[in-house]
């Protein structure tokens, strides 16, 4: 009769074998730096494409963009999969545990898809090659440890995210300094978690002042990462944060989350600004409130307003104090208050250079 003992060095062994790491680096740091780069391969890029396409009148970039945007949870999963270094029956699978996460997730689907995704590619990695219909058996486990973890935890999950939605409603009935502190502070935060603030902002309508805070918080934590993290990253870095998403920086929150103080801070000044000095307005697409620099999607969003508020009457022209105040709330104001703040967090000690590293 085997010993306890040699009965959990016998299951690690097995582990080994089937190259399941129980870590927190593989999970919150490997899992998740890969997760934000299918989300930019599918939902960022795709927005993109359709906003670029819809203002050119390029019809086919437009379907192209809705293509892409379609496959966020599989591009999702099967990065996630390849980040866990899954066998391909699993890794194949997780196309379809992917698109149930996301789906039910609602606001809250990148964080269901990295929670769901890695119970699912686990459980399958355990059972790969372990029987002679391994074609069979292995995609047949791993869909259906997905899909069973999807219906039970991703409503949860995306309830948990519609708080945040709803946190911000209630920030939207206090005075505009509050209100626009408290926005721009959760929407950019949302932003560079594992979450969708762009769904939130969508599912939630907001737009007008509140659509305008939101805005300002999220172009903090694009341009604020992009411009602090520059000598690290360099132009590649300054782009694909700068227009794709400050979530490529969240293995660096985790293994220091100082890093993430500058842009933050950024975060809740501009919005005040944006809400009570500027009085900059998002009343183009709702969605548009919670991509930030992201292809140029929030800008050109309240450029969409006001030509929407041109055609209602409500506005006259678009002036040059209209612009002015776009390129300081989402551009220079994020990229100086952030540079300064991390000037200091750098000069006590708190943020070293190579903490922002992209992999």
């Amino acid at each position: 009769m085997s010993s306890p003992e040699s009965s959990a060095s016998g299951f690690k062994a097995f582990l080994k074998k089937k190259n399941v790491e129980l870590s927190f680096r593989m999970y919150a740091i490997d899992a998740l730096g890969a997760m934000a780069h299918g989300l930019f391969a599918s939902l960022l890029i795709g927005t993109i494409m359709k906003t670029i396409g819809a203002k050119l009148d390029i019809d086919i970039l437009v379907t192209m963009g809705g293509y892409a945007a379609a496959a966020t949870g599989a591009a999702m999963a099967v990065a996630i999969g390849y980040a866990l270094k899954s066998p391909p029956l699993v890794l194949f699978s997780l196309v379809a545990v992917g698109g149930a996460a996301n789906s039910l997730g609602g606001a809250g689907g990148p964080l269901a898809v990295l929670v769901i995704t890695i119970g699912a590619a686990e459980i399958g990695k355990l059972i790969s090659k372990e029987t002679k219909v391994d074609i069979i058996v292995t995609p047949f486990v791993t869909i259906c440890a997905g899909a069973i973890l999807a219906l039970w935890l991703a409503p949860s999950i995306g309830k948990a995210a519609s708080s945040v939605g709803q946190l911000i409603m209630w920030a939207t009935e206090l005075r505009p300094v509050l209100m626009g502190m408290t926005v721009a502070v959760v929407i950019g935060i949302a932003l560079t978690l594992p979450i969708s603030s762009a769904a939130i902002c969508a599912a939630l309508g907001i737009t007008g002042l509140a659509g305008g805070a939101a805005l300002a918080g999220c172009c903090a934590q694009m341009v604020g990462f992009a411009v602090i993290s520059f000598r690290e990253n360099r132009w590649g870095g300054l782009l694909s944060q700068g227009i794709g998403t400050s979530m490529l920086q969240m293995p660096n929150i985790v293994r220091q989350p100082r890093i993430w103080i500058a842009p933050i801070v950024a975060s809740a000044i501009t919005g005040p600004l944006a809400t009570a000095f500027f009085q900059l307005k998002m009343n183009g697409p709702a969605v548009a409130s919670g991509m930030g620099t992201c292809g140029l999607v929030g800008p050109i969003g309240v450029y969409t307003g006001w030509l929407s508020d041109i055609a209602s009457g409500e506005k006259n022209a678009i002036t040059g104090l209209d612009w002015v105040a776009l390129i300081l709330v989402c551009f220079v104001l994020p990229a100086i208050f952030s540079l300064l703040v991390n000037h200091y967090l750098k000069k006590v000690g708190w943020v070293k250079e190579g903490d922002m590293k992209l992999s």
